[in-house]
This record gives structure tokens, sequence and C-alpha cells, in this order.
């Protein structure tokens, strides 16, 4: 496959800050946090997001299906939700004298999967096969879920009662980890003085369709990254598995996601080859959520965001080069 061309890139920066712009008209304010997750639509990936309530997760994942000409379905987790109400059941039909399949909410573009640490952990895990390979098997029959798919999950923060701590192996399935926010003052007074608009998310129009998500996602894949920025990724996440606080660093599964993300970020800035700042960039909301702490370090005040920032400043960029290919 060949690389992306700089007037490719070029289209690919001026249709996504269409697409932010677009989202940015129902959540004011938060114009890097629609960056990452456009970004995160892109890279074929599933966003995490922790948050308290009422800081506009909802309106996130509604502005962008609305975005992308797609469908949004929000699931509810609550620890009696069965795996069987996130994909779907199949039952006979007494008139077709055949087992017909119904779909569960998963079937859509944007999935909000609300609350996901108050579910089961069998529940949770109903969610992994679909994120993992873009379809759900009920009763030993595959169903696709389609292109663009994409699972953004909120999840409050751990110390609020009935609240379970979401596995590892989960946790390594999305793709990036942040948080929404309160607005600033500024935006806060914009949002009460439109209080009459209960969403915002409704009266915005489609910049592009579903096809043109796949493309865009198959265009980012083919961003240049040259073999240093490689070498610079793999040192990285060496470096997260042999610090001393961490009790499981960055997976190659980590270190791929990165360089998917930083493909996005490139062309998202209209460059047609990646730089070792995207790296920088990206590295705490792609692999912070991905390290396992040693309990005592953690006891002791230690955090991943820290660790990140200690060896993200340790280990030396390589310099760009005067002409990339």
């Amino acid at each position: 496959m060949s690389t992306m061309t700089p007037e490719q890139a070029a289209w690919f920066a001026q249709t996504f800050d269409r697409l932010v712009g677009n989202v940015g008209q129902a959540l004011l304010g938060k114009a890097d946090v629609v960056r990452l997750a456009f970004t995160c639509m892109l890279a074929e990936g599933h966003l995490l997001l922790e948050d308290a309530p009422g800081t506009g997760k909802t309106s996130l994942a509604r502005a962008m299906a609305a975005s992308v000409q797609g469908t949004n379905n929000r699931i509810q987790f609550t620890p009696d939700l069965l795996p069987s109400d996130v994909t779907g059941v199949t039952i006979y039909d007494q008139k077709a004298g055949a087992f017909e399949f119904h779909q569960g909410p998963v079937f859509a573009s944007i999935v909000l999967a609300d609350e996901i640490n108050r579910a089961s952990p069998k529940t949770q895990s109903a969610l992994l096969e679909v994120m993992e390979e873009g379809h759900v098997t009920v009763d030993g029959v595959g169903h696709s879920v389609g292109r663009p798919f994409m699972v953004i999950a909120t999840q409050n923060p751990i110390e609020q009662a009935g609240t379970y701590r979401l596995p590892e192996a989960q946790l390594d399935r999305f793709l990036m980890k942040t948080s929404v926010g309160y607005p600033d003052r500024a935006s806060t007074v914009e949002i009460l003085s439109g209080a009459a608009v209960r969403d915002r998310s409704q009266g915005l129009t489609p910049v592009v369709t579903t096809q043109a998500v796949v493309e865009m996602a198959e265009l980012a894949a083919t961003t240049y990254v040259d073999p240093a920025v490689l070498e610079y990724v793999s040192q990285l996440a060496e470096e997260t598995r042999e610090a001393p606080e961490t009790r499981v660093g960055v997976s190659v599964r980590g270190a791929l996601a990165l360089v998917r993300c930083c493909k996005v970020w490139a062309a998202a800035h209209g460059r047609h080859y990646v730089l070792p700042d995207d790296v920088k960039e990206l590295a705490h909301p792609v692999w912070a959520h991905r390290f396992t702490l040693d309990a005592e370090a953690e006891f002791a005040g230690a955090t991943a965001d820290a660790v990140l920032a200690r060896v993200v400043s340790a280990v030396p960029a390589p310099q760009e080069k005067a002409r990339i290919a």
C-alpha cells in the first residue's frame, strides 16, 4: 500500500477539522477531547471516559454519530444487566417456523456504554468480543456490527459506591482513556444561556457519511512512520515495563495502538508523516490506563501518569530529519 501524499493529508486535516467543529457546537469548549475522540474513531478503536456525571459524555457520543451520519445507542450498565441485553437474543418465530435474531443495542455506529464499571464482569466481557472482533456470536452464529463501530464507555471514579475496577484485560481493549471534565466559565455561561435546548446534538447536520469515515480510517493507516520513530515507541514501551513502580508495563498491543493513533493524529494536522512530538502528545491518553502499578508503589502515591511522564522525559526522542519520505 502506497503512503499518504501531502495533498491527501491536507484534505484529511480539513475534513477532520470540520468534524471537530461540528461536534464543538454540541460540546462547548472541549475541542481537545473531541479531537482525541475522532482520532480514536479513525484509528478504529474504542474510548474510555472516566468522569463525574453530567459532564457531557452522552452529548459527545450523540454529536459524533450525528456528524458522521451514523446511528447511536446508549446502554446503561447496572448490576443486573445480562450479556443478552447487550448483544441481542435469538427468538423462535412460530409463524416462520425458524429462530430469528433480534439485535441488541451494541449494533450501532457509536455505542455509549454508560457506567460500565457498575455491571458484573460477565456482562462487561460481553462487550469484549464485539470491541475486538467487530461481531457478536449468539447461539453459535456470528453477526457483524459493521463499520464504523466505536464504543465510548464511561466509568465513574473508582471511589464511588457500587463501582468495580475494570480488569486489566478489558482496559487494554480501549485504545484511549481520557476525561471530558467540566467546561470553562465562558462555555458554562453559554450552555446556561441556551438552557431551553435540552440536547444540542439534535440540531447537527452530518459532515461526512459513514462510508467516508471508513475511507478516512484506511487512508490514515497509510501515514508514513520513520523507523527511528518506531524504535522510539519500542524503547518507551520497554522503559515502562522496567520502571520500578510497575508490575505490568505497556504491551506490544499497546505500542501498536500508539502507532495507529499517531498516524491519525499526524494526518489530522495535515502531515503525511509522524513526528516524535505526536508520540509524546498521545502517550498519556493511549498508555496510562494500560499500566498495572506495584501495590506498594501505588500505596506510596505513585501514579501511572507520573511514571509515564518520567519515562517520556528520560528517553531521548529521535531528531527530526531534514527530509522525510
